[in-house]
């Protein structure tokens, strides 16, 4: 059975040495975070994923969930305790402000939890993260009514949340929904409609789940302009809080899915059912878009998660498994073979995993970190710069970090041979499950669209051109320091290249928008690699700094973080290069053969 042990040390490293998180304690909650507080609650979540949610991962998957047939839907053993524990230790609401239930803690803890989280259990994970991201849309757009109505029994965890988006007929293309809104005497509106891949749509974890459910109101415009966004619950809430009558809403089915199995995906049935609006009419896809930057980051997040506990069994296994004889010369004279850790190819896999679980570490906590500032500060300047960060990365971030991390498990699955591949050691189903990070929040190829058709363009470039000067002023920073040359220089050249593809979108892509749709892929895995290789150079100097005034008995992570980066630099980096030459070789060849020819 897979093992899991939380890497509070490399969260707290990145946290405490290369983001200085005690420079934030002028905004609020940061103060109430100091590092060994972090390190604390980091602690506690660590004890509660490797004891509880990891011994559960494959029970979820092996049972799955259950519906009746009256509708209801049964968690997979264990589940519910699970998430009473969850709801007990205070962890739904870490960063919802105080005066709904919450403890204001930064963004940035509950996001480095959720990594623990989902690493240990990405199917139990989601049940929490879908009602965060329900409470971050009613926190940014409700009425103060539906905040004090829904929020605190969210954050208890006796009320969950999800999001009502796909229909059998439209999964990107919102404008085509058809669920339909009818406004009724008393204000609420009436929805009719099926949504379909509805997670944690309908369980047994808690007493009432909060659909936001996005629908068209009766004579609303066509098209992604007459869409509005309702908080529709399974069961009616009366005045004082009390749960009323059962909701017109019901499961229908269950999807039968190739991995996530311990999560229960329905298709959701609205047949008449009572519904408040939330935030305008026909402005509910900004509503729900909040929860959708919320999802998307955090999709992100279950790429990196699955990615390091595939890589943590993957290790293991090369250490313990014998066989064959190193091509340099035998390692292991005292046993029949050598242990797999010393063949190159092993190797290349594990670094690849190490290299790449590192890096993308870091650049969710300084993303989280910027959403930290974008949600708090008081300087509307500070506020706009970060908001214009999480923008540009957010694409990124899911596209790039989900792919990858489901190439590692991949990576992982290989290095186990055909043990990989039956049941028993499990990296077969953190193939299953990471698969599914590609594809919900918006297709990965619609992550590229997005980064190049819209956040590139915003604002005149503004974000990508702040981007561009915060590598390049880090860069020269580092540029008198020789030691960090084989860091800065070759992440120079790779931010040259992401400026060529840049420059190229502009000179061709105007003219002929299909060369954008065709570099869009390359584009979003060079902007990753950059971005990747930017948190590296970052590291790279924390830990030489490190090393130079004496590591403090730590000598040994700090170097294996420099040959780490190094790898990283020497591996990795250099694809940017073959990323640009597929951006500008264009559309024609892509585009060229009639439908009908394939």
């Amino acid at each position: 059975m897979p093992t899991y042990k939380a890497p509070v040390d490399d969260i707290m490293f990145l946290l405490r040495d290369v983001f200085h998180i005690e420079r934030y304690d002028n905004l609020p909650g940061f103060a109430d975070a100091s590092p060994d507080v972090l390190e604390a609650i980091l602690g506690e979540a660590a004890k509660y994923c490797e004891d509880v949610l990891t011994p559960l991962n494959r029970v979820g998957d092996r049972e799955g969930c259950k519906r009746a047939s009256d509708g209801s839907v049964k968690t997979p053993t264990g589940f519910k305790d699970a998430f009473q524990q969850y709801a007990a230790g205070g962890w739904m609401g870490m960063s919802v402000p105080a005066e709904y239930g919450g403890q204001g803690l930064p963004e940035t803890l509950t996001i480095a939890v959720n990594e623990l989280l989902c690493s240990a259990n990405m199917a139990f994970a989601m049940y929490p993260g879908l009602t965060q991201g329900a409470m971050a849309a009613i926190l940014v757009h409700g009425s103060p009514e539906q905040k004090t109505t829904f929020l605190p029994k969210m954050i208890e965890g006796r009320w969950t949340g999800t999001m009502n988006l796909t229909e059998p007929h439209c999964g990107t293309d919102l404008g085509m929904l058809r669920t339909k809104a009818v406004k009724q005497g008393d204000g609420s509106y009436a929805i009719t409609g099926t949504k379909i891949f509805i997670s944690a749509g309908e369980h047994d974890l808690s007493d009432n789940i909060v659909h936001l459910v996005l629908a068209r109101i009766e004579g609303a415009p066509a098209g992604i302009k007459g869409v509005s966004l309702f908080i529709v619950p399974k069961f009616l809430v009366g005045p004082d809080g009390a749960l009323g009558e059962r909701n017109g809403v019901s499961c229908g089915s269950l999807e039968e899915k190739m991995g996530i199995h311990g999560n229960s995906t329905c298709v959701m049935n609205y047949d008449g059912a009572k519904g408040v609006l939330i935030g305008e009419e026909n402005r509910g896809l900004n509503a729900m878009f909040t929860m959708m930057n919320e999802a998307r980051l955090g999709v992100g997040v279950q790429g990196l998660a699955q990615s390091e506990v595939a890589y943590q069994n993957a290790v293991i296994y090369a250490r313990e498994r014998l066989q064959g004889r190193s091509i340099s010369g035998v390692k292991a004279p005292d046993k029949p073979a050598d242990p797999i850790i010393v063949h190159p190819d092993v190797r290349r896999n594990l670094m690849t995993m190490r290299a790449f679980n590192e890096a993308a570490r870091a650049l969710v906590l300084w993303t989280a970190l910027n959403a930290d500032i974008a949600a708090r500060s008081g300087d509307d300047k500070q506020r706009q710069a970060a908001d214009d960060y999480m923008g540009l990365l957010t694409p990124v971030i899911k596209g790039v970090l989900t792919d990858q991390g489901f190439a590692n498990t991949v990576a992982a699955q290989q290095v186990f041979g055909g043990h990989g591949y039956i049941a028993e050691h499990g990296m077969e189903q953190f193939v299953r499950d990471a698969r599914i990070a590609m594809i919900y929040e918006g297709a990965n190829g619609i992550q590229a669209l997005d980064l190049v058709g819209r956040k590139l363009p915003k604002d005149g470039g503004r974000a990508l051109q702040a981007f561009f000067k915060e590598v390049q002023d880090f860069l020269k920073e580092q540029g008198a320091n020789e030691a960090m040359k084989p860091y800065a220089a070759p992440l120079g050249n790779a931010l040259g290249h992401l400026q060529q593809a840049t420059m190229w979108f502009m000179q061709n892509a105007m003219a002929k928008p299909d060369n954008a749709g065709a570099g869009a892929h390359d584009y979003m895995h060079l902007f990753g690699l950059v971005a990747l290789g930017y948190m590296w150079v970052r590291i790279a100097s924390v830990a030489q700094g490190k090393l130079a005034a004496g590591a403090d008995g730590a000598a040994d992570p700090m170097k294996a973080r420099l040959t780490t980066a190094r790898f990283f630099m020497e591996r990795m980096l250099p694809e940017t290069g073959a990323h640009l030459a597929r951006i500008q070789s264009g559309a024609s060849s892509l585009m060229e053969l009639p439908a009908e020819a394939f």
